[in-house]
């Protein structure tokens, strides 16, 4: 009986307990329940509003450019993107496999999607898709509950209406790299593009604009339900270029298959009226994502067309630098108008022969005629007597042997050596023969076709400082041009000079020659070798040119400006392994004066 009594009690104690520590857990739960519900209900609320709102950037339409007459040079155009947030699906890999149902993707494609998202931050955005037709987003709209994670964003896509006519200067825009995002919001938004060269690169701050957000609910798919609130962004600034688009394509297309590069000049501002670097190549094919067969036929094009030769080639100016020669000569009062040096076609200097081009010699010759002729002999003589210095300062004066500061990428400073240069260079000192050669603008002496275009125009403007821009100057800047010391009465022997050159019917340019209601241009040519013909070779006779490999005939170049009287406009002309400055060269920069003239650019 006791033994029944004891398990009783221990059958109610046992009881006990366990009703305690369910009235204990249930308390408990109780009180959880208070507390989540009631003293942290505010930030549950906030987490679960978190989950249901999606806020997303909104990009800024990119400013557009345009040319001096406001046509339209670069703009933009309507773009639909998919987008998936990997953080909004439950899985990736299905809704790939949807997605792909609808658009295909490539292997390398689909690869590239899954390294984004895996290094990516789960809520960010990754680009699916660009470019899509509106059947396309219809497609993908109508199948939304197969996509969970997926939406469309209306974006927008740099295009340049002209393409490789403003390939080099204004360059184009490409995706963002990982270095250049920098936790910036704006540049973390899929598709997402920024100047990558040329002035979209330069002026990439003004251009780009703020960008600005959109509140949209969305349900546990991701799909959006409703838009909560926007606050738009900021266009980017409209940029107002210097350049002609008409003068900018009639230069381009005179060039025809030639490789090279021409830069107008307003002589008096410096303005860019036309800068072409040829052949040229689409800058629409790097908005859209380049493909390889594209970007492999641009690369391994022998004549360059990703090159901007326009500020990156650096060429030996040839006879063009006698320019600088001839009014370093007379400012430093070696020659005078008539001082005269006799050609022979050839003179020695130790036990070195140096050759005038013209093998026969032209005899006695003066300033304005060794220019008219293109004279080396009289050039040799007066580099002699010159020396390498006052050249190099000369030429310095003129904006020659550094950049321009243009706002280019990639732009060379050329090259106008002298002796420190030379035992800095080479641990030697300047020899004679060296000025000798450098006095026909060869051996060491270096210049990209925007320098010429600028030493030309700061001769012909009386000797005013011009520095090239693509933008407008006002008339207060155009004020502080600073002026050079150079006697006015020099400058105008070697504009007489540079007008012979072409008007003279013994003038190098003759054929180039034009006569527009009395308006007349004056200019220099140059022909660079870029191969040492030996002595062997002048014994047996030298090969033509036409007779060489294209990539061993010589530079062409020709600079000159209009009207001849009142200058108000300069050119540079460079074609690569032209073979003749006054054949070639010289040709396309008369056309190229013309048409500016008749367009009458102001």
């Amino acid at each position: 009986m006791n033994r029944d009594n004891d398990k009783g009690k221990t059958l109610l104690q046992r009881t006990l307990i366990m009703a305690a520590a369910v009235f204990g857990m249930l308390m408990f739960l109780i009180a959880r329940l208070y507390y989540l519900q009631v003293y942290q209900g505010d930030k549950y609320l906030m987490l679960a509003d978190e989950n249901r709102i999606s806020t997303r950037v909104l990009v800024p339409p990119r400013g557009s450019v345009f040319d001096r007459n406001g046509v339209v040079l670069a703009t933009n155009e309507q773009n639909f993107q998919a987008l998936i947030v990997a953080e909004q699906t439950p899985s990736v890999d299905m809704t790939l496999q949807n997605f792909k149902k609808i658009i295909p993707l490539d292997d390398e494609e689909e690869n590239k999607i899954k390294e984004k998202i895996l290094y990516n931050r789960k809520f960010l955005p990754v680009k699916l898709k660009d470019n899509l037709t509106w059947e396309e987003v219809s497609a993908l709209l109508l199948n939304a509950p197969d996509l969970p994670g997926v939406f469309i964003s209306e974006g927008l896509n740099r295009t340049y209406p002209l393409g490789e006519y403003t390939a080099h200067f204004l360059g184009y825009v490409g995706a963002v790299s990982d270095d250049e995002a920098k936790d910036n919001p704006l540049l973390m938004v899929p598709g997402f593009k920024i100047g990558k060269s040329g002035l979209e690169k330069q002026f990439e701050d003004e251009l780009r604009g703020h960008g600005g957000n959109v509140k949209l609910e969305v349900n546990a798919y991701g799909r959006i339900m409703k838009e909560i609130e926007r606050k738009n962004g900021i266009e980017g600034k409209s940029l107002y270029l210097t350049i002609d688009s008409r003068l900018q394509k009639f230069a381009q297309d005179a060039f025809g298959d030639n490789s090279g590069a021409a830069v107008v000049l307003d002589v008096h501002s410096g303005e860019i009226l036309a800068f072409v670097s040829v052949p040229s190549f689409d800058p629409n094919l790097f908005t859209k994502g380049i493909s390889h067969a594209d970007w492999n036929k641009l690369l391994n094009n022998e004549r360059n067309p990703l090159t901007n030769k326009a500020i990156s080639g650096q060429y030996s100016p040839g006879s063009t630098f006698k320019i600088v020669v001839a009014l370093a000569a007379l400012e430093a009062g070696v020659i005078d108008k008539n001082t005269t040096f006799d050609c022979t076609g050839s003179m020695k200097l130790g036990n070195h022969l140096f050759h005038c081009w013209k093998h026969s010699g032209h005899g006695e010759q003066n300033v304005v005629e060794a220019l008219k002729n293109s004279c080396d002999i009289f050039f040799y003589e007066v580099a002699l007597q010159l020396g390498i210095e006052k050249i190099a300062d000369m030429a310095r004066k003129l904006g020659m042997g550094q950049a321009t500061n243009v706002g280019l990428d990639n732009e060379k400073d050329g090259l106008i050596p002298d002796e420190a240069w030379k035992m800095a260079r080479y641990g030697e000192k300047w020899q004679q023969g060296e000025s000798v050669i450098a006095g026909i603008g060869q051996g060491y002496v270096l210049a990209t076709p925007l320098q010429l275009v600028t030493m030309v125009s700061r001769v012909v403007n009386g000797g005013y400082a011009v520095n090239p821009t693509f933008q407008k100057l006002d008339l207060q800047d155009k004020g502080k041009i600073r002026k050079i010391n150079i006697s006015r009465k020099n400058i105008e022997i070697v504009k007489q000079g540079m007008f012979e050159v072409v008007n003279s019917k013994k003038g190098t340019a003759n054929t180039a020659q034009f006569d527009i209601d009395g308006i007349k241009m004056g200019g220099k040519t140059g022909t660079t070798q870029v191969r040492r013909i030996t002595l062997e070779e002048r014994r047996k006779g030298i090969l033509k040119d036409e007779d060489l490999p294209w990539k061993l005939r010589n530079h062409a170049l020709f600079v000159g400006y209009a009207p001849q009287d009142k200058p108000k406009y300069a050119v540079a002309v460079v074609v690569e392994h032209g073979s003749s400055g006054s054949g070639v060269a010289a040709p396309i920069a008369s056309k190229i004066l013309q048409e500016a003239i008749k367009l009458n650019i102001n």
